[in-house]
């Protein structure tokens, strides 16, 4: 008991010299799945269930960390792993997260995680402090934030992956016997990478706005209560190196796979404009920069990012970078006062997504091509931005159709879908039991994912899996990646909505209305049909065979019409030549 006590003091000590706050002692824990479906004893706000989700989505985090736990880790079937990371380029590259489902490490998504968490806890921050989360966020900002700090070692440098994507995809198994063989890949001034570059510049950036507790005016909360001045000046500095690197690489502009080949085997990215755009706005935020701003605008024309009605994800800030032109036309009117021209951008963006984008039958949007892999992820991007629009709206109606949309998506990922299934691990009774993660499943044969073991070892709370398919189906099998596999990235909008949710919403999720057994009663039969699971016809041996049948019979037919036609043809030439 002294021990534990002096660890912990330790822990708080060190935490508080870094200017880090404080983690609560003893640490708050996921409740069983059970708690899910119970209704909270009263409609207050904060609600209980909404900060319970929000504390859940940022214990996943923790079950992604790599490198050296630290004593005041929470996740106790977790790991110290990969600790030599750097080793084959002499630097301390160990720390960070794990991408997805296995122990990839990637920079290019986790900075726009890390932008997409710095700017919603910017914009509805206080949900953090009403759920007790604060000190969780801030432990889980840093874990990234400091990693890609040590990722960008000079100002003209910065690792882009640590791992052989290839290698990595063909180990399964627990964090202990990871394979020790980790290619480091950098991007640097002659061989550039501009999206990666411009992505790290937005996250520092964003990140160091809401360590300098820098509102965005009345329309939206306070930042998270995470001040800090000398760590938003360290993440400032960052930022601008990178920003000046991606704009200004001996080596010219392009996208970072193709300075690193290897690097486009997992996140390949379509262009930098975006990101170009995304971090000037940031920058320009972080300074009340008149400069920056124009470098935006500048990049809107020349890319010609007006007009898109793409997802927003970490290959596609366009839509984001539409919002944002908003937000500080209307909070910081200095830098621009155009706030009419991305007011009319914005809400012919959200007016296509509540009018004419397509979903499926249970109401999830579907962007073909970006919904296939991953079917929650663009759904719940496009709820956070809507959410995080409405309060700049033209109109009340626009404001109160955006809100209603942005719930639909909220309450189908919960469990008001056709298979009563919440899509967030550890949530309620319901949801998915075989998340794709290597670590978490407690397997070690890669040919046999599915069955060993035949329950998954851990429960990966808070993680919010791929999602069903275009037909509202959803199969929960480990190795069916496009549904169950997990990734920083697809948690990033939910930290946000939980977040405004605990802020404003009494009403619990929907989830808790779900009682045990109730996916059970709906789970599909078969297989799936996706890019892990090769599609079959449906069809009986029996049904190939009479169809063959019928296929033989009717061609057998229809060469015997086709031979008299030409019989008569050539009857009818051979006719008039005589003739």
């Amino acid at each position: 008991m002294l021990h534990h006590f002096a660890v912990l003091i330790f822990g708080a000590f060190a935490g508080s010299a870094l200017g880090q706050l404080p983690l609560p002692s003893p640490p708050s824990l996921p409740p069983d799945a059970s708690s899910g479906a119970q209704a909270s004893s009263a409609g207050r706000v904060p609600n209980p269930q909404w900060s319970t989700l929000l504390g859940n989505s940022l214990y996943f985090y923790e079950a992604q960390r790599s490198g050296r736990l630290p004593s005041t880790k929470r996740v106790s079937w977790r790991n110290d792993s990969a600790v030599n990371d750097g080793s084959d380029v002499s630097l301390d590259l160990s720390g960070g997260y794990y991408d997805a489902g296995d122990y990839i490490k990637c920079t290019f998504p986790l900075s726009f995680t890390i932008m997409s968490a710095c700017w919603g806890a910017n914009d509805f921050g206080r949900g953090y402090d009403l759920a007790n989360q604060t000190s969780y966020l801030d432990d889980m900002l840093r874990w990234g934030l400091d990693w890609l700090i040590k990722a960008h070692p000079s100002s003209d440098t910065l690792y882009v992956q640590v791992a052989d994507a290839n290698l990595d995809n063909a180990y399964w198994g627990g964090d202990l016997n990871i394979p020790s063989d980790r290619p480091s890949y950098q991007i640097n001034s002659t061989n550039p990478g501009t999206d990666a570059a411009a992505g790290a510049a937005a996250a520092f950036a964003a990140c160091s706005n809401i360590y300098a507790n820098r509102s965005l005016g009345p329309s939206y909360s306070s930042p998270a209560s995470l001040q800090n001045s000398s760590y938003a000046e360290t993440l400032l500095s960052h930022a601008q190196q990178l920003y000046s690197f991606a704009v200004n690489a001996s080596g010219g502009q392009q996208t970072y796979q193709t300075a690193v080949p290897a690097a486009g085997i997992a996140y390949a990215s379509s262009g930098y404009g975006d990101d170009l755009a995304m971090a000037a706005l940031m920058l320009a935020y972080a300074t009340n920069s008149s400069t920056y701003h124009a470098e935006a605008q500048g990049y809107y024309k020349q890319y010609g990012l007006g007009g898109s009605n793409a997802v927003f994800n970490w290959d596609s800030k366009t839509p984001g970078v539409y919002v944002l032109f908003a937000q500080l036309a209307q909070a910081v009117p200095g830098l621009s006062g155009e706030f009419s021209q991305w007011q009319t951008e914005s809400e012919r963006y959200f007016d296509h997504i509540v009018n004419g984008q397509g979903t499926t039958k249970g109401g999830l949007l579907w962007y073909p091509g970006d919904s296939d892999d991953a079917s929650l992820n663009p759904a719940l991007n496009a709820a956070m931005l809507l959410t995080r629009y409405a309060p700049m709206a033209s109109t009340p109606e626009k404001q109160a159709s955006y809100l209603a949309a942005a719930q639909k998506q909220i309450d189908y990922a919960l469990g008001n879908n056709p298979m009563s299934a919440p899509y967030v691990v550890g949530s309620n009774p319901n949801s998915p039991s075989n998340p794709h993660s290597a670590m978490a499943s407690g397997g070690n044969n890669i040919s046999e994912i599915d069955t060993s073991p035949p329950q998954e070892a851990y429960v990966l709370y808070g993680a919010v899996v791929g999602g069903p398919d275009n037909k509202d189906r959803f199969y929960d099998i480990r190795s069916d990646w496009p549904e169950t596999e997990v990734a920083l990235d697809y948690n990033a909008p939910l930290l946000t909505l939980a977040a405004m949710h605990v802020l404003n919403d009494s009403n619990d999720p929907f989830f808790t209305r779900l009682q045990p057994g109730a996916y059970d009663a709906r789970r599909p039969g078969g297989q799936p049909c996706d890019h892990a699971f090769p599609c079959r016809s449906g069809l009986s041996n029996g049904a190939k065979i009479a169809i063959g049948v019928v296929v033989g019979v009717v061609g057998a037919a229809l060469l015997g019409l086709i031979a008299y036609y030409f019989y008569n043809v050539h009857k009818a030439r051979q006719y008039k030549t005589a003739y």
